[in-house]
């Protein structure tokens, strides 16, 4: 069974810079994290390796040279295999595009379970894993908070997270799902796995390696429809207005004003 992890290095959120004529993130020389979804991906990943030796789990990355980075932190929790996927030719590239050019890439690959995050804290869009299996036309299924291997392996059983309820599915592989964070605390990497990690080879693909699976119209920049009109930083709240020395129904009576003052009730 051949599982792949689609996994992204993101800016720490506390370092973002925008680059002001494209109005895209500026990476280089920014401390960078895996996504936390992602993480909490590859984590059940290497959760059913474990309980399955003959599982292979594959991650699978697209970003700047030093993304590498973060695959081989992947090879250091356990992961057999990394691929970066590399281009200046995918630079600047929104969901659409990026979902493009990693499908091209997937389409290199075996695989009967492919795990993506549910989003990435650099662009919050929840996109690219739906895009990439839509392309690729398989089923799938995003929001997945539990996960369990059928008895058969033929397929999974998944709690999919709503906000006030949940749903229980079976897919059969081959499929897609996206997961949330508590799907699984990801494990720290050990000594022995940082070596071997160093040890082992991270494949690159650049737009040779697989361009006979890409329509050339949608890749980076130019291939994204997507225009960004404004981008800036996260912006830090106001301090609050602290209440004090008021009985319960005189500071009932000053959070309803407050909230009539909003516009909110």
């Amino acid at each position: 069974m051949n599982i792949v992890v689609c996994i992204k290095q993101v800016p720490d959120t506390n370092e973002v810079r925008l680059d002001p004529v494209t109005n895209t993130l500026i990476r280089d020389g920014v401390p960078s994290i895996i996504n936390p979804d992602d993480k909490s991906g590859l984590e059940v990943a290497l959760r059913l390796k474990d309980e399955n030796p003959d599982i292979h789990v594959t991650v699978l990355s697209m970003g700047p040279p030093q993304a590498q980075e973060a695959l081989r932190e992947a090879l250091a929790m356990g992961a057999d295999d990394g691929i970066l996927v590399s281009d200046r030719a995918f630079g600047g590239a929104d969901t659409w595009a990026t979902s493009c050019t990693i499908t091209a890439a997937l389409e290199h690959l075996d695989f009967d379970l492919i795990i993506c995050g549910r989003q990435a804290i650099d662009g919050d869009t929840a996109q690219v894993g739906p895009q990439i299996a839509e392309h690729i036309g398989v089923p799938q299924v995003s929001y997945v908070e539990e996960l369990e291997l059928d008895d058969d392996k033929k397929g999974i059983t998944v709690k999919r997270q709503f906000e006030d309820r949940y749903h229980t599915i079976n897919i059969k592989f081959p499929c897609l799902i996206t997961a949330i964070a508590e799907l699984a605390e990801p494990r720290y990497m050990t000594i022995g796995k940082v070596f071997e990690a160093y040890q082992k080879e991270i494949r690159v693909w650049g737009l040779e390696d697989i361009k006979d699976k890409l329509d050339m119209a949608n890749i980076g920049l130019k291939g994204s429809p997507t225009k960004v009109r404004k981008s800036f930083p996260k912006q830090g709240k106001g301090k609050g207005v602290l209440l004090t020395d008021l009985t319960a129904d005189e500071a009932a009576q000053a959070i309803v004003a407050k909230l009539q003052e909003k516009y909110i009730i």
